[in-house]
């Protein structure tokens, strides 16, 4: 193992930097890993970065890493970092990332793979057809500013109100699809361009929309709260912000280097910039970034609609005969305010997940009431060839993560290395005789996203699992993927 960063192991699952790994860090780094994954997460500066989120001002407890860890902008992608905003905490663009709220929807069915095995080629092709999808697709969702500036405040409500879903989605989104606070006069005329015609679409590079089968039960008592059995039919969805919120994260970004001086902040990456919470900086960043959370989770609401409708058209009945509902749709980009215990005190927190997805244990009144007893639905996509998971929240994610827990399995390649490694032909030819058919909108993004570019999600899992910072509900995997 190379040692230019000598991790003080906790126990199997968890390591530490410490604080004088270098002057100026406030807390520790914490990460969870295996050994196994140690050794891919050492091929990059992730933990670098794990090291320079330790400097910003009001951090509290560790700078937090998860399994799926890889390198970012500025924070590692799979970093949590919270901050006490009653003693200065900052909050940071790079800490949030580009795609605002990129995150992830879970739909069920009452089908079984039996229903759908003969179909399949003709769902993927009709899902393909009706899912607008590709870098800087548009759809057929077209608003004026007014309108756009509803979606930014109504989130999925917007949708709902126009015809695209039930208020039962609502209830079975993170927040109800709509935080709260979202300031549509902090988003620049530049993101307001970019967002108009680009609600219900899928976008590019790592996100897809996939047709699954449930391989695997954990956790019956679960399973049965949430309506699932071995080998039924789920759909995951996986978009974010699009050119919206990248657009924002870029406007907030160049703004937060110029202010460093005024705040007296020292960062040792500009990537980190950062304002204080409660600054003028501060609150116009989260009043713009809320209204990005709030288009993305409109988007997949939008795109929900669609991916119903192709099933209608496939299968002759209705989305509700197929009983097509939502299991839940959870961010895992997103920085949010909220209360947590730091040495026996509750604080209000600024919580930073950059590739990381909130895990509520059970309980806890931000989680659906129909879902409390058994905690908060986490959605873990894998790679394409391989598997995802439904996990449940814990109160020890709670205790040690300030609710958090992993969001993927995580890149090991770059995309161009990856496009170097296989050919399309070969890899789409792979995976057909595996029982998975792919479309996608380039041949450079199948190989692109090929699934030796990401570690085993299934080792991930397995860390967060035995960590106790995320229960295992099931297990899927993937029969017809659509990507951008």
């Amino acid at each position: 193992m190379p040692d230019h960063i000598q991790l003080e192991k906790i126990d199997d699952y968890r390591w530490r930097i410490p604080k004088s790994y270098k002057p100026g860090m406030r807390v520790p780094g914490l990460i969870y890993a295996s050994e196994k994954l140690l050794e891919s997460i050492y091929k990059d500066k992730a933990l670098e970065q794990v090291a320079n989120v330790a400097f910003l001002p009001g951090i509290v407890k560790h700078s937090l890493a998860m399994p799926d860890i890889h390198w970012g902008y500025g924070f590692p992608i799979g970093g949590v970092a919270a901050t006490d905003i009653d003693e200065g905490g900052v909050i940071s663009p790079g800490g949030v990332g580009f795609d605002i709220n990129c995150g992830v929807r879970l739909v069920k069915t009452n089908l079984g793979y039996d229903d759908v095995k003969d179909k399949l080629e003709d769902l993927t092709n009709r899902l393909f057809s009706d899912v607008p999808a590709g870098v800087g697709s548009e759809g057929n969702i077209r608003v004026g500013t007014k309108e756009e500036k509803q979606i930014l405040l109504k989130g999925s409500r917007w949708a709902v109100e126009n015809g695209f879903g039930t208020e039962d989605d609502l209830e079975c989104t993170e927040e109800n699809g709509a935080i709260q606070g979202a300031d549509p006069e902090a988003v620049s005329e530049r993101a307001f361009q970019r967002g108009k015609a680009q609600s219900g679409t899928l976008g590019s590079g790592n996100h897809f929309l996939e047709v699954q089968v449930i391989d695997q039960l954990y956790d019956r008592e679960a399973c049965d709260t949430l309506g699932l059995n071995l080998g039924q039919v789920m759909v995951m969805i996986h978009s974010g912000s699009r050119g919206f919120g990248y657009q924002i994260c870029e406007d907030y970004a160049r703004k937060m280097v110029e202010i460093l001086p005024k705040y007296k902040i020292n960062v040792p990456d500009r990537q980190l910039a950062c304002a204080p919470v409660n600054s003028n900086e501060g609150k116009a960043y989260l009043g713009a970034m809320r209204c990005a959370a709030n288009y993305a989770w409109a988007n997949r609401q939008c795109l929900m609609h669609l991916t119903r409708q192709a099933f209608e058209k496939v299968f002759g009945l209705s989305w509700q005969k197929l009983g097509m509902f939502l299991i839940y749709d959870v961010a895992h980009n997103i920085a949010k305010i909220e209360k947590h215990e730091v040495d026996g005190v509750k604080k209000n927190l600024c919580v930073h997940r950059k590739g990381a997805t909130r895990a509520f244990g059970p309980g806890n009144p931000a989680i659906p009431e129909r879902y409390r007893k058994i905690g908060q639905p986490v959605i873990i996509p894998g790679d394409m060839g391989r598997n995802s998971y439904l996990l449940v929240g814990t109160q020890k994610a709670m205790e040690d993560t300030f609710g958090s827990t992993c969001h993927g399995a995580g890149r090991l390649m770059s995309r161009t290395a990856s496009a170097k490694s296989t050919s399309a032909d070969i890899l789409l030819k792979e995976l057909r005789s595996k029982g998975i058919i792919v479309k996608a909108s380039g041949r450079k993004t199948v190989v692109e996203e090929a699934p030796m570019a990401y570690k085993d999600v299934n080792e991930v899992v397995d860390v967060v699992a035995n960590a106790g910072i995320g229960k295992r509900v099931c297990r899927m995997r993937p029969l017809g993927v659509v990507k951008g």
